[in-house]
């Protein structure tokens, strides 16, 4: 079995966007914080987050996109696949959900950034059709997990929402919040994902604010925390 970096940054790890929050010290968190996993920071591959569908197959022309100034990231994209070796996959969130898949029988992986816009258009099943397509892997054999995201504890969203999400959404004293783990979940699972293989932290990044950071609670100049996904 191929061997897998899967991991997520912390509050203390420190801001990990070069859009978002004050991103004076970001390379230098983003370097610190990769070292432990003997990962590159220069060899990061990240994305202009557009919240979205589009999946981006990523190669070692790609290596780096996005590493060292936004203006390389590729374009819009919320979700990647790679079957290469010592490519390290990034997504940027703050409450957002980071959903992590790796297919061990085909070695390949794929890093989806999935806020409720890009899981409204089923950005994990998209996801594992493209590994399906271009790695020939069996849903049956992927492992997904669940990275720190807003929960339903805490995510209230407005009525009209029962149109986008037939499933996922809960009521509360008239009011109604959205659990972004059981859709992403359900989509995993109409493609074929075993829920045995299917693993959720649940991690809230709104009730946990000392730990993650939190779009909903700290407004625009939010930082960023980052899900990295890498074969070895």
């Amino acid at each position: 079995m191929a061997e897998v970096i899967r991991a997520f940054s912390w509050r203390i790890h420190r801001n990990m966007s070069l859009s978002c929050g004050d991103t004076r010290d970001s390379l230098k968190s983003r370097k610190n914080f990769l070292e432990s996993f003997r990962i590159d920071y220069r060899h990061l591959v990240c994305a202009k987050q557009a919240h979205g569908s589009n999946v981006k197959y990523v190669g070692q022309q790609e290596k780096g996109s996005g590493a060292l100034d936004y203006d390389s990231a590729i374009p819009d994209t919320d979700a990647f696949i790679t079957d290469k070796p010592g490519i390290p996959l990034a997504v940027f969130t703050a409450d957002c959900l980071p959903v992590f898949l790796y297919d061990p029988k085909n070695p390949a992986i794929g890093l989806v950034h999935a806020g409720w816009r890009s899981t409204r258009q089923e950005i994990t099943a998209k996801t594992i059709e493209e590994m399906i397509r271009e790695f020939k892997t069996d849903p049956e054999d992927l492992y997904v997990d669940f990275g720190p995201s807003i929960r339903c504890c805490c995510y209230e969203v407005e009525k009209k929402f029962e149109e986008y999400f037939p499933l996922g959404l809960k009521q509360r004293d008239d009011k109604y919040y959205l659990d972004l783990v059981e859709v992403n979940k359900k989509q995993a699972q109409e493609k074929g994902v075993r829920q045995e293989r299917m693993l959720d932290l649940g991690l809230c990044t709104s009730c946990r604010g000392n730990d993650f950071y939190s779009f909903r609670k700290e407004g625009k100049d939010c930082a960023r925390l980052m899900s990295v996904m890498m074969l070895k």
